[in-house]
């Protein structure tokens, strides 16, 4: 909506600007107007109507574009959270071809999951596996399922794997 508000402002700001500009320039050329008074007349054409309106349909339509990044990105998440839940565990690589992105945007977008509480589980990322598991199962872990490792506190809702880099997922 933002966009193409924006765009619709933008080419009305243009069009304004050249009705401004022709007006001017029929008046002086009908000697209604003296060249220093047609240059004064567009000078404040623009500043009054044209500048805001270019200003705010360009505001417009970049923070459309912002929101459609945003609402992709959520798209993607939502649709690698279903995967993982739907499958009980995924490949990376399989995700990031789902998806179209890079691996490195998939473990992105998996501590942006956990930090807003929303994926709970496991991943290896050596191995190049996320799991889904339990709460309850993670929260009494205390060795690696992967390698039988002891597990370190690695930051809020995150235990990790020393051995092997696997890492566990609280909510």
């Amino acid at each position: 909506m933002g966009k193409n508000l924006g765009t619709i402002l933008i080419i009305g700001g243009i069009v304004v600007g050249l009705v401004i500009v022709g007006l001017m320039a029929v008046y002086r050329s009908e000697g209604s107007l003296t060249s220093g008074a047609a240059t004064l007349g567009i000078v404040i054409g623009f500043l009054v109507l044209v500048l805001p309106q270019l200003g705010f349909g360009a505001y417009l339509l970049l923070r459309g574009r912002q929101d459609a990044a945003v609402a992709a990105s959520a798209g993607k998440q939502r649709q690698m959270l279903g995967m993982i839940k739907a499958r009980g565990q995924v490949n990376i690589a399989d995700l990031a071809i789902d998806l179209r992105t890079s691996r490195d945007e998939v473990q992105r977008m998996v501590y942006e999951l956990v930090n807003m509480g929303l994926y709970s589980g496991y991943v290896n990322w050596s191995e190049g596996t996320l799991y889904s598991s339990e709460a309850s199962e993670l929260r009494t872990l205390d060795r690696c399922k992967n390698c039988s490792g002891q597990l370190e506190l690695a930051g809020k809702g995150v235990i990790r794997c020393p051995f092997c880099g696997t890492e566990y997922f609280l909510p």
